[in-house]
């Protein structure tokens, strides 16, 4: 993804991850694309644009205009969310054209998903490719603020040992675990761990309580951040947000079974 604006340093690692996860939600789908060519498409959507397919940029690049604004590029390995409010309205609608042409690739949008939604590993997939989208967009909009504007940041990195969630703060954001490895510390005792791409910092974020438990960065951890109203917005807009924070939630009741039990049993002789 590209931008008509100077953009930090996270933007490129979120933009790298989102290729990634593109990639690999592709690969877990496994559906057969038909591939298309389009040419240069100075206003409008390309000939051939359909909102209910989902497009995989393969060659060249992709722009997206909002009342005659191009607003960010698509290019290689960029997948296309389509826009779909509006859609009646030709002032509202978000339209996708090309400055030079490409290749691209076309997946029904209905039949994609059902195959995600059949698939829980494809469906965390699909859950971290929408928060790191979000993310993206938080900072294309950032971008275009004025700089007395305040912005929300949505991305860090964390060496090990370093706090990323104090047990009694407050809950202002769920977090996504890019890259690393976390440890669940309740009390000063490790409860738990968090993997690469699990989903933490939602319950109390959802009930609007206080952090009930510390996350610690055990190794160097990269880690998104959603605003707790944005990602309520997002669960609303997409069912199987709520799955994969349910996996991510009893992987996480589970490692805590297993350390009560592992500290209940006596001590072998």
């Amino acid at each position: 993804m590209l931008a008509n604006a100077e953009l930090s340093q996270d933007f490129k690692r979120l933009n790298q991850l989102f290729k990634e996860l593109v990639a690999a939600l592709v690969d877990s789908v496994n559906l057969p694309p038909a591939r298309i060519e389009i040419e240069a498409t100075p206003k409008g959507n390309f000939r051939g644009f359909d909102g209910g397919k989902l497009y995989l940029v393969d060659s060249g690049s992709l722009s997206a205009r909002y009342q005659g604004r191009t607003v960010y590029m698509l290019d290689e390995g960029d997948l296309l969310l389509p826009d779909i409010a509006g859609v009646g309205e030709p002032g509202m609608n978000v339209v996708y054209g090309s400055e030079a042409g490409a290749s691209l690739y076309a997946y029904s949008g209905l039949e994609f998903m059902q195959r995600v939604f059949t698939e829980p590993g494809a469906i965390k997939l699909w859950t971290r490719l929408l928060i790191t989208y979000a993310g993206l967009m938080l900072r294309l909009t950032a971008a275009h603020c004025r700089e007395d504007e305040h912005t929300t940041p949505g991305f860090e990195e964390y060496q090990a040992g370093e706090i990323i969630i104090r047990q009694g703060a407050r809950a202002d954001y769920v977090f996504n675990l890019s890259s690393g490895l976390a440890e669940v510390v309740v009390d000063d005792v490790i409860v738990g761990r968090i993997g690469e791409g699990e989903i933490f910092g939602a319950m109390a974020a959802l009930t609007h309580a206080d952090r009930s438990a510390t996350v610690r960065a055990r190794t160097r951890c990269s880690v998104v951040k959603v605003p707790k109203e944005q990602f309520t917005e997002l669960i609303r807009s997409n069912p199987a947000t709520i799955q994969s924070l349910l996996i991510d939630m009893a992987n996480s009741i589970v490692n805590l079974n297993e350390q009560l039990v592992g500290r209940q049993e006596p001590p072998q002789h």
